[in-house]
């Protein structure tokens, strides 16, 4: 049985990051909008808003210093590993993105 109150919450968060989502990105940062991937399917390189095409590790020293909106740095496998911003839209994560 579903406790409806946890499912009226998680709807209400749903909507928010949507919501959030939506909005232009006011600060002004740059995004990443194309990625280049390897023969494997691993992402390798990165193209921003304004451009500019970013190696892995200039994209992950930037992503760290928060200059890339909608980026997230984590560290898993005993390295760090750059991702979309978890907002629930599967069109925007990196490996959606189109290649250039």
């Amino acid at each position: 049985m579903v406790d409806k109150n946890f499912e009226k919450v998680y709807e209400e968060y749903k909507q928010q990051a949507q919501i959030e989502v939506g909005q232009s990105n006011q600060d002004g940062k740059e995004e990443i909008v194309a990625v280049r991937k390897n023969d494997d399917g691993d992402i390798i390189a990165f193209k921003t808003s304004s451009g500019r095409e970013l190696d892995y590790i200039t994209a992950l020293t930037e992503a760290k210093s928060g200059q890339i909106a909608h980026i997230d740095v984590f560290h898993k496998y005993g390295r760090d590993i750059i991702r979309s911003e978890p907002d629930g839209i599967k069109e925007n994560n990196l490996d959606q993105l189109p290649e250039f």
